[in-house]
């Protein structure tokens, strides 16, 4: 991977945006999200009513021409983009939901699932319900190509800014995804998948009406998004599929655990729960973990031991190697 490469593209990424910020006084992803379809679009710079002017668009056409995707790998021009995403998202101050998945946790989805398939499988299905700006999505897709297991991926998201970023990540990689901008807690028009994977929304849905329809709705007020979003995405599992969920650490902590976990035994199995590093967040409310989950049918069964583990710091090569070590284990012995 060409680290000179990355650092250009994001460079010219970077320009085209501040030029277009000054010309049409838009955040940094809205120019982001405007020079990536202009890319995409023949490399023609978008032009309404005299916007940007002709002198600006003489200046981006000339900077999209030294723009070589072709002769880039797809993961050099994530990581790219994933550089240009950060420096929106700081510039921007996005809330909690839509910030990016760091891509350390996107290589230990990408481990779980070539861990969890079969051997057999050489090509998946894969869906993001709260796919955001793509970045987790992408992360596991460029992962599994480079074990030669092809896939097809879709990805869901009812912000349009976001959903349109994720398009324009995918996109320039060359990659064969399906994005919609939909509300996934609605009927979705998908057929079931292998994988779910998801960086989960936090926090309170706010269509009763709506939510009132899934067993782990709330009694009372309105309930959690993230509850919904694991119950949602079980009904769009193949039989044996699996959900891996970036999840709350104190997931099982609150007064809505027994609908949640009433539902999971009903339609799944629970098959593991990894925190992640405590290094990674700045609270103890804000830590996260990895729910592992699988789908009842299709020769699934309950693990006789449920994998519960603490991931070690990602920089602790040596802890991170006897971490896989105990994953295969517990794989040989359990799944």
């Amino acid at each position: 991977m060409s680290q000179k490469e990355i650092e250009q593209l994001f460079n010219q990424l970077d320009t085209s945006v501040q030029l277009l910020q000054k010309e049409l006084d838009v955040s940094y992803l809205e120019a982001l999200s405007e020079t990536g379809e202009n890319i995409l679009a023949n490399k023609q710079p978008h032009q309404i009513d005299g916007l940007p002017s002709d002198e600006t668009v003489g200046k981006l056409t000339q900077l999209y021409q030294d723009i070589k995707l072709d002769s880039m790998e797809p993961e050099e021009i994530r990581k790219a983009i994933q550089l240009a995403l950060l420096k929106g998202s700081k510039m921007d101050v996005l809330q909690p939901n839509h910030q990016m998945t760091p891509d350390a946790i996107g290589f230990i989805f990408n481990y779980l699932i070539e861990k969890l398939i079969s051997e057999k499988d050489k090509t998946i299905r894969l869906l993001d319900p709260a796919v955001g700006m793509g970045n987790l999505l992408s992360t596991v897709y460029n992962g599994l190509l480079s074990k030669s297991i092809s896939v097809e991926a879709e990805g869901i998201d009812n912000d349009d800014l976001l959903i349109t970023l994720a398009s324009v990540n995918t996109v320039m990689q060359r990659q064969s995804v399906t994005l919609t901008h939909q509300d996934s807690i609605q009927d979705l028009l998908i057929d079931p998948v292998d994988v779910i994977v998801s960086d989960l929304p936090v926090g309170y849905y706010p269509l009763d009406e709506k939510a009132s329809k899934f067993k782990t709705a709330a009694k009372n007020g309105h309930s959690y998004a993230h509850h919904l979003f694991i119950e949602q995405s079980l009904y769009y599992l193949k039989n044996g599929g699996f959900g891996i969920f970036l999840v709350p650490a104190q997931l099982f902590e609150t007064d809505e655990t027994p609908a949640l976990l009433k539902m999971i035994q009903e339609e799944a199995f629970l098959q593991g729960m990894l925190n992640l590093p405590n290094e990674l967040f700045k609270t103890k409310n804000s830590r996260k973990s990895i729910l592992l989950i699988q789908k009842k049918g299709d020769n699934a069964k309950q693990a006789k031991q449920v994998l519960l583990a603490q991931i070690p710091d990602f920089k602790n090569q040596k802890a991170m190697l006897q971490f896989m070590k105990e994953v295969d284990s517990w794989k040989k012995e359990n799944i």
